[in-house]
């Protein structure tokens, strides 16, 4: 039989009985799912856009979803009963959170970048390369997720959260009252500007990463009074960034090129009792170069610390590094052919030379390859994507090399579509991957529910278009544009005001880069020191850290137990916040 992975920090709850309607896993083709389905990423899809304009802000509608979907599931008819399924719930979350990140960070935003360019001709053309970019984007994940470059057992924690509040709601008890009590705390926090969410995701993550990212939240908050200087001005983040997202990148390759032999993972199939079927193939036959590789974890994923000796503590690998390796270099590929498709429809050919042009090509590829990557890693331990950040980065590294500015705002458009829908299908992976830990055999049930969720996704992204398409007029004749899509344009247009803005961020390189290579691989310490210091947010430097303190106290005092008892109050927060943030909708009206 397959052993599933340890949960992160959480011990499993007991294997429930077998079920034969579970079997299988729920289908988005069930057709009152798929009209579900569709509802709710349309409404996920509003919020998106409507936030976004308006607040400038994108909010995580996944908790949303799942609460929908858990009370349609209590209406007393016989037709909704199946929903009542975690699964089923799961897919909605999956859903309805695709269409809103992807309609507010990917569509909308590269869209507008040329509206205020003053080129409302490129609008729909970079519309169909954003939308590639993000299929790609989303893409990608699903292949590489559960790698070791992007383990499932590493933090995700808003996928946690989302899995602790369906969890929870469908077992009640001890967990349901913890989680809405940490709940009702996150969203009265939303209204008096807390972000409590911040502290959530402290009881969730890795504390050395997350340390790191509140030390940078403090020195990007309070070092005007500290060393008379706003951090967050003349490049110092996004030299930190660099430095670090150079290394980070340079981890990732080690982990493609590097060969397993003693005590390393063995590449092989995990083996299985019982015929698992999905979609009505033997599990053997799909997906074949994603065999898992096991080896057991020297420490805790989140803390750094021995695991405690659970019956599934194994750490398991679902895609082996030989997938990851062509993923990433098909990634590429793909993200090559988006590129060239927006540089035909774009009409780039009149702006460059044919070497410029293919220069251009392979740029943008390579831009959109990394800034999915370094989002992602700093997503998935600290629950924040840097996505404007790294965008702003490789602007600069366009302007510095000459790229011509209609070119560039192109390339910025499709480069910023990519990296908020990795971030947020892996918090999403997570939610299933947790959901599904306790099915028996484990390993065909986890590839069937990921493989819907990943299906899911697209039907939010497919509605997040037709969204998007139908409103952006709209929005943008009345002036409603996201405010990066605003940084872009005008970066593009004026240049960089600050000559010596290269020589600031090489400088600042340096330390990026030693602290991301101190930290390695998994605490991603040299990024998540960058996000913090480009996020300006009062209180949430205190939050992080009182959070982390009250973690290492509240372990030592109650042992591994004290995980599971924080693991539901940082969902419960994370779930508030979400909440309030959603709520903000209806003040924007």
């Amino acid at each position: 039989m397959s052993s599933p992975p340890s949960p992160g920090r959480t011990a499993p709850d007991p294997a429930p009985a077998p079920d034969p309607s579970s079997a299988t896993h729920p289908r988005v083709s069930e057709p009152f799912l798929f009209v579900l389905l569709v509802v709710l990423s349309v409404v996920g899809a509003v919020i998106g856009i409507d936030l976004v304009a308006k607040l400038g802000i994108s909010a995580n509608t996944s908790v949303v979803g799942a609460l929908i979907a858990m009370l349609i599931g209590r209406i007393p008819l016989r037709i909704l009963h199946r929903m009542r399924s975690v699964h089923r719930q799961n897919l909605a979350q999956s859903a309805i959170s695709a269409a809103t990140f992807a309609a507010a960070n990917a569509l909308l935003t590269s869209a507008a970048v040329p509206y205020v360019f003053g080129r409302e001709d490129l609008v729909w053309p970079m519309l169909a390369g954003s939308f590639l970019g993000l299929l790609i984007d989303a893409w990608v994940l699903y292949r590489s997720f559960g790698s070791r470059l992007l383990p499932a057992q590493a933090a995700w924690p808003p996928g946690t959260a989302a899995a602790e509040t369906i969890k929870a709601g469908d077992k009640g008890g001890k967990r349901a009252a913890v989680l809405a009590g940490g709940t009702v705390v996150g969203l009265v926090g939303t209204f008096f500007s807390l972000p409590l969410s911040a502290a959530g995701v402290a009881f969730l993550g890795n504390v050395w990463a997350l340390l790191m990212f509140g030390v940078g939240l403090g020195l990007r908050e309070f070092g005007p009074d500290l060393f008379g200087t706003d951090l967050g001005t003349g490049y110092v983040p996004h030299g930190v960034m660099v430095g670090a997202g150079l290394v980070a990148l340079g981890q990732a390759v080690t982990v493609l090129v590097r060969r397993h032999g003693k005590g390393g993972a063995a590449t092989g199939s995990a083996p299985s009792t019982g015929k698992a079927h999905t979609d009505g193939a033997p599990a053997a036959e799909q997906h074949t170069d994603e065999a898992p590789a096991a080896e057991p974890p020297a420490t805790d994923p989140h803390t750094d610390e021995a695991p405690a000796a659970e019956p599934h503590a194994d750490e398991t690998y679902s895609v082996d590094e030989a997938t990851l390796r062509r993923t990433l270099v098909r990634g590429f590929a793909l993200f090559t052919g988006g590129a060239a498709l927006l540089a035909l429809v774009g009409g780039l050919w009149g702006d460059m030379s044919l070497p410029g042009l293919v220069g251009w090509v392979l740029f943008a590829a390579l831009a959109a390859l990394v800034h999915e990557l370094i989002v992602g890693l700093a997503a998935m331990q600290s629950g924040w994507f840097p996505s404007f950040a790294v965008t702003l980065i490789f602007l600069i590294l366009g302007l510095v090399i000459g790229i011509p500015s209609v070119p560039l705002a192109l390339l910025v458009g499709y480069v910023s579509a990519t990296g908020p829908a990795f971030a947020d299908m892996g918090y999403d992976l997570k939610a299933g991957w947790l959901l599904r830990s306790d099915h028996r055999p484990w390993d065909p049930y986890e590839r069937a529910g990921r493989r819907e969720q990943f299906r899911a996704a697209l039907i939010g992204f497919a509605v997040a278009l037709g969204v998007v398409a139908v409103l952006w007029q709209s929005y943008f004749q009345q002036d409603l544009i996201p405010p990066v899509a605003k940084v872009y344009a005008d970066t593009v247009r004026h240049g960089l005001s600050d000559p010596g803005a290269l020589r600031t961020m090489l400088l600042w390189a340096i330390p990026g880069a030693l602290i991301q290579l101190l930290g390695g691989t998994r605490r991603q310490m040299g990024v998540m020191l960058a996000t913090g210091l480009l996020i300006l947010t009062p209180h949430a430097c205190w939050l992080v850290l009182a959070a982390l303190a009250i973690r290492v106290v509240y372990r030592r005092m109650r042992g591994p137990r004290a995980d599971t008892e924080l693991n539901l109050v940082g969902a419960g927060l994370i779930a508030g916040s979400s909440l309030g943030d959603s709520a903000q909708i209806i003040k924007a009206q």
